[in-house]
């Protein structure tokens, strides 16, 4: 019996897919692994941190101009490197939420929310001690996506959520992140970061929308 053409052309679209995705992963773990090597070889002080925080994300692109931002989080790892007197280097691994508020009227809110683990690479620079500017690249790996609707008619209210399979979207993003922070003492911080993406999210090149967060939270260095 004949294999249909379709769902050859099918298996081999979800084929190349996982092939990509793993591609993707190893990329992902050689980025950590040259990041961790990186900063272990400097002899300056080094600190290992926490962070976490919120997430203001949009969606620019033609597929949704008319999208507006929503809130969600951030939260992850960090280690600070100083590479002089007053620069240093720090790369993070992070998991976080970007994604767009796609509709906003009387009677209906959805929110879609795209979840990255996320490799900042920040090149920070101390103006004073305890104020410093950064600026870097911002690699990112798909993992989960979902739809969360609120409904809201006379007094009827209502909630779903609807998680979206991971194929519809690149795995990979690429943005660049230029931000600023004030340390209060060695140990706490906060921090403010603009996240611009570069690449488009969608994995039908059809569509188009690209990832935008501004983000704050706050650090804790041990």
């Amino acid at each position: 019996m004949a294999i249909p053409a379709n769902n050859i052309k099918q298996e081999t679209k979800t084929e190349t897919r996982k092939i990509k995705k793993l591609k993707n992963l190893e990329i992902m773990k050689k980025l950590i692994l040259g990041a961790a090597l990186a900063v272990s070889s400097l002899s300056f002080a080094q600190q290992f941190g926490v962070k976490g925080g919120v997430n203001i994300s949009s969606m620019d692109g033609d597929t949704w101009s008319d999208a507006k931002s929503k809130v969600g989080f951030y939260a992850g790892f960090l280690y600070n490197a100083p590479l002089g007197a007053n620069f240093s280097i720090q790369p993070e691994l992070i998991y976080t939420q970007y994604g767009a508020k796609l509709l906003d009227n009387a009677i209906q809110k959805t929110n879609l929310n795209i979840g990255y683990v996320a490799v900042p690479v920040m090149f920070q620079y101390n103006f004073v001690p305890n104020f410093y500017v950064e600026a870097g690249p911002e690699f990112g790996f798909n993992v989960n996506a979902n739809a969360k609707t609120d409904y809201k008619n006379d007094n009827i209210k209502a909630s779903a959520r609807t998680e979206i399979d991971t194929d519809n979207f690149k795995t990979f993003n690429f943005g660049m992140g230029i931000g600023l922070g004030y340390d209060f003492t060695e140990n706490v911080g906060i921090n403010a970061r603009y996240t611009a993406g570069l690449t488009n999210v969608y994995e039908n090149d059809k569509l188009d929308a690209k990832n935008g967060a501004f983000q704050v939270g706050l650090n804790y260095k041990f």
